[in-house]
């Protein structure tokens, strides 16, 4: 018969799945005699057999937590419901992975007003009792019960108003029983119903909330974006409440065992007095950093950083703990891997190897590859910085440089985003769990309230989001959508300002950029990644200026040029409309004609910038009325430059419209209705090759056939590149070595592999192109189908963001597979935005690629990705997920 209830004493670490990462942590703090306050978890599969049974819990579930319970008021010699020695427990949620913020918790369950009067006789505090009531109503209402929270923030509001309150902490216990009368009201008014009294009633609705969070919106969109599969679900933890907020020698904190902005090896974190874990994070009150604590308590100080150096050693990484003291007495309430910037997480990897403390290997486990995308774009120019002057200044929560204009609600910045707007900053007195999809799509986060471990600042953190936090210099009026700063100027929707996260400085206006350096722990870091991972990293370049970047990024090669967006320039696009407007064979090759040079000369330059490394040339690909104009004006100002009517233009624009280009005359169609097309793009290949390395440039081109469906298609197009370049070759009186391949972007290229790999030397997966066909989604329509789709939990992820692993990797494998078995010295590899992708790459290492290809800027991530496959993959783990 299946468990689904553990006492923290039956568990550890490495039972991380079955309860979680927080359940699993507190039991191996346990294990490890830390003073813990006592509990049981709840498993992630009562929460997976919770949805499988319509979102019920099942009869053996609910015995087994209150066989369980009983166990803990037996430990404890406490009872739930007992106003003589009341049992109050935390329930809090608790995924496999870290999701921090995104799922609820519960504190002080059991409290009811027998019992809150019980512990005012017990602890002699009564303002410490009812404060605990009122958090307790609170919590309960809003997680459990569905009443928005913000009617209990206003009725609290205004019994500090009423009473001259400045801080939670100036009310009185008279204070307090008014807060818990006001908020007894509420319910009331908004379920037609007392607040419920029977401490179990509490305690089985609470598991169920807890359950139910794991599909909260909020929790849905975080694991999307983090790549975390819907069928985890999550534990729940029931703890034996501490409490901070019994005086002031009482309290609760945050900390981590290393600067999470830049890693230094010192304890780091903040704490308040009579104060409960949800006002540290929140943003309530400012708190006091962890040093401070040596003052209050020198006793408790030293106790905790033994502990937090004990847990370090222990689990070989960073440490994010919370913690409480009660009455004097020092609790540990969680530990966890600590979210960290990307500086900070290349700092920590380094330093512990030097330090002895892991391997290289395992170092380079310790990193998220999508965190290194933070340290490759640009920083604020120092000039134009330097000329800059703060209007305001809060703390530096998450470093970064970021411009852009303000949004003042979730909503409003992730709408600018789908409208096109690149640059967002998302203005918030403070973050809350549900802003994560505005957060997400912002460059840069500012709030008026919290501190270096609000959840702003953990959740920027996380993202590699440049975050400004407790910037208390401005005043932000979310109501009326405007941001004043300290000197009174006032900002409006839309307007622009800039965010140091490094150092905490907000100004006005845009600031100039320029292209992040990399140095230090990166380059030490990056190179471990090289000897042990097997796919090579190519880039995906169509300039000189992109092919020198990736190269500064560590890209071996080319995977994808793309030709036709060398045909946009300015200087060539003429030439270009010139080709396609012509009647005849001769008209297009005399326009082509204009065009050879241009191209020669840019893939000199690429030639010239890779150095002997791999550059695959992709023939053009799109269809031509791409590169004709549509609005009226254009078409007059074009017929004019092509010395034609008007009316002739259009006729011309009509006859290339087609009703779904994507699937019309484009790719290898074009080469096969227009053979002069690549007959001139091989032409300028070969002639370009053969130019450098008359300059001892070594050249290894690589000449792609797109949009191949069929093995005649390829036949047909490749015959056309090869008596090109052997004729070529001949006037120049050269030799050079060459392949000729396919991207591989229709499934039926993918079922006919085999015939297509007896004729194409390599294979380059189009996964943006085979993602679309094989699930018939636009990708460019996409956003307002996957919306809905997300909504209804239909897909858990965007499939154009990374491979399907179900259906477009099963494509792959079989291609992969047929591809070897016809020619064995086969290249392999991917093209697509994926190729950038962490969980993408994963799988083309299980797959057998010989390399992914990506944007310049996303060589590095791919680089860290691969090496991890390679590591999982030796020592047995494989963990891909879609």
């Amino acid at each position: 018969m299946a468990k689904y209830v553990y006492m923290f004493e039956e568990g550890n670490a490495k039972m991380r799945e079955l309860l979680g990462g927080k359940g699993a942590n507190l039991c191996e703090m346990t294990g490890l005699g830390l003073p813990v306050p006592r509990g049981f978890v709840v498993t992630t599969e009562a929460c997976t057999r919770y949805y499988q049974d319509g979102e019920k819990i099942a009869g053996d579930i609910e015995k087994e937590i209150f066989e369980q319970l009983a166990n803990l008021e037996k430990k404890t010699g406490k009872t739930l419901g007992d106003k003589g020695a009341p049992l109050l427990v935390s329930v809090r949620s608790g995924s496999r992975a870290s999701m921090p913020g995104m799922m609820d918790t519960v504190l002080n369950l059991g409290l009811n007003d027998e019992v809150v009067a019980g512990l005012v006789v017990l602890t002699e505090n009564e303002r410490f009792a009812f404060d605990s009531y009122r958090r307790f109503i609170t919590m309960f209402s809003d997680v459990v019960m569905e009443i928005s929270k913000a009617h209990f923030d206003k009725a609290f509001d205004a019994v500090k108003e009423e009473n001259g309150a400045h801080l939670d902490t100036d009310l009185t216990a008279d204070n307090l029983k008014e807060v818990v009368k006001r908020f007894k009201a509420i319910y009331r008014e908004h379920k037609s119903a007392d607040f419920p009294q029977d401490p179990r009633e509490q305690l089985f609705e609470a598991v169920k909330a807890v359950f139910r969070s794991w599909n909260n919106n909020r929790a849905i969109t975080y694991r999307r974006l983090n790549d975390i599969p819907s069928d985890w679900g999550t534990a729940v933890n029931i703890q034996e409440m501490v409490y901070g907020n019994m005086g002031d020698d009482s309290g609760t904190g945050v900390a981590f065992t290393r600067d999470p902005s830049t890693g230094e090896n010192k304890l780091y974190g903040e704490f308040l007095m009579n104060a409960q874990g949800e006002d540290v994070v929140a943003g309530i009150r400012t708190p006091q950093s962890l040093e401070q604590l040596n003052s209050v308590n020198p006793q408790v100080y030293d106790e905790f950083v033994g502990y937090a150096r004990k847990l370090e050693d222990h689990y070989k990484d960073m440490q994010d703990m919370e913690f409480t003291i009660e009455k004097g007495k020092l609790f540990m309430l969680q530990t966890r891997n600590g979210k960290r910037t990307a500086q900070a997480a290349l700092k920590i990897a380094v330093d512990f190897v030097r330090e002895g403390v892991v391997s290289e290997e395992d170092a380079i486990l310790m990193v998220d590859p999508r965190q290194l995308d933070a340290l490759l774009h640009p920083n604020f120019e120092p000039k134009a910085l330097a000329a800059a002057k703060p209007v305001a200044k809060g703390l530096p929560a998450s470093p970064g440089a970021a411009s852009g204009k303000i949004y003042f609600e979730a909503k409003d910045a992730v709408d600018a985003h789908k409208g096109g707007e690149e640059l967002v900053i998302l203005v918030r007195e403070e973050t809350s769990p549900e802003d994560i999809e505005g957060m997400s799509v912002a460059q840069g986060i500012l709030t008026s309230r919290g501190g270096m471990t609000s959840h702003a600042a953990v959740v920027a953190r996380g993202m590699g989001t440049c975050c400004v936090a407790g910037c208390s210099e401005v005043t932000i009026d979310e109501a009326s959508k405007t941001l004043t700063d300290k000197n009174g100027k006032k900002y409006a929707e839309g307007d622009y300002i800039s965010l140091d996260g490094s150092t905490g400085n907000v100004y006005d206006g845009r600031i100039a950029t320029v292209d992040a350096e990399l140095t230090g722990d990166f380059e030490v870091f990056i190179s471990w990644t090289d000897k042990v991972r097997q796919l090579r990293v190519r880039t995906n370049a169509d300039t000189p200026h992109d092919a020198e970047t990736a190269i500064k990024f560590g890209a071996e090669g080319i995977g994808l040029c793309r030709t036709e967006h060398m045909f946009f320039e300015e200087d060539r696009i003429a030439a270009m409309r010139e080709m396609i407007v012509s009647k005849t064979e001769e008209q297009r090759r005399r326009a082509l004609e204009k065009i050879l040079p241009m191209q020669r000369k840019d893939f000199e330059g690429i030639f010239v910038a890779m150095d002997g490394k791999p550059v695959t040339i992709r023939l053009l690909d799109p269809p031509l009325h791409e590169f004709l104009p549509q609005a009226d004006g254009d078409i007059a100002s074009i017929a004019k430059e092509l010395n034609m009517e008007n009316d002739e233009l259009r006729s011309v624009i009509r006859s290339l419209h087609e009703i779904n280009p994507m699937l019309g005359n484009r790719g290898c169609r074009l080469a096969i209705i227009f053979p002069e097309i690549p007959e001139v793009q091989t032409r300028a290949i070969i002639e370009a090759a053969v130019n450098v390395g008359k300059k001892g440039v070594k050249v290894l081109p690589e000449i792609m056939i797109p949009l191949i469906g069929d093995i005649k298609e390829f036949v047909y197009v490749k015959n056309t590149v090869k008596e090109t370049a052997a004729k070529v070759l001949k006037e120049l009186g050269a030799e050079l070595d060459y392949l000729v391949g396919t991207m591989i972007e229709i499934p039926r290229a993918c079922l006919t592999a085999d015939e297509i790999a007896s004729e194409a030397e390599f294979f380059s997966f189009g996964t943006n192109d085979l993602t679309q066909m094989a699930y018939g989604l636009s990708r460019d329509d996409a956003g307002k189908i996957l919306d809905t789709y997300f909504d209804k939990n239909i897909y858990e992820f965007d499939p154009t963001a990374r491979i399907d692993t179900r259906g477009v990797g099963k494509l792959m494998e079989m291609a992969v597979k047929l591809g070897r078995e016809a020619r064995a010295d086969i290249h392999l590899g991917i093209c697509g935005e994926h190729g950038g992708d962490p969980s993408s790459v994963e799988f083309c290492h299980y797959a057998g690629l010989d390399y992914v290809s990506c944007s310049p800027f996303r060589v590095p991530i791919a680089r860290l990705a691969a090496a991890q496959a390679a590591i999982k993959d030796k020592s047995g783990v494989k963990v891909i997920h879609g």
